[in-house]
């Protein structure tokens, strides 16, 4: 399988199919993460908004979607969110692709680390992203929950 990697900017126009994505690839956290996934939240029109303000790049098989992920520069890190790959596409690479193409952003912008967070309760995307030579480095707890829901990880680049 051959799949493109393409940076969603102005001229992107796919934001449902895109949301669909999102939601297909989250929705395994349903019923086992508290509080549930922002990616509820989430609407066409405020991808639309996230892609303007982050850099975002969508994985591409045969002209649909399968994946995508959303960068954010910080003072040192950059920030991986709502990294996800369609259940149909994954074990097939997607998601080392658009980490392959974060780490390459990171570096263009002069940025030491890759920094994301995931949630407690998924210990299997510990694994795999302490695979991809991430390292915990924190733990965190939205608003109002007295316990860990979240933590952080980070890999640092060569």
């Amino acid at each position: 399988m051959t799949f493109e990697i393409v940076r969603i900017d102005a001229g992107f126009d796919r934001y449902e199919e895109l949301l669909h994505v999102i939601l297909a690839a989250f929705a395994f956290m349903d019923g086992r993460i508290d509080p549930p996934s922002s990616a509820h939240r989430l609407t066409p029109a405020s991808l639309r908004q996230k892609a303007a303000q982050e850099i975002a790049f969508a994985a591409v098989e045969k002209g649909q979607l399968v994946g995508c992920i959303f960068l954010k520069p910080e003072e040192a890190t950059l920030y991986i969110g709502k990294l996800a790959v369609h259940p149909a596409a994954q074990g097939k690479g997607i998601g080392r692709l658009l980490l392959a193409r974060a780490e390459a952003t990171a570096r263009e912008l002069g940025l030491a680390c890759l920094r994301l967070e995931t949630r407690v309760e998924l210990t299997e995307n510990h694994r795999m992203f302490a695979a991809w030579g991430f390292g915990r480095t924190a733990e965190k707890r939205h608003a109002g929950y007295d316990r860990t829901t979240s933590i952080e990880m980070r890999k640092p680049l060569d």
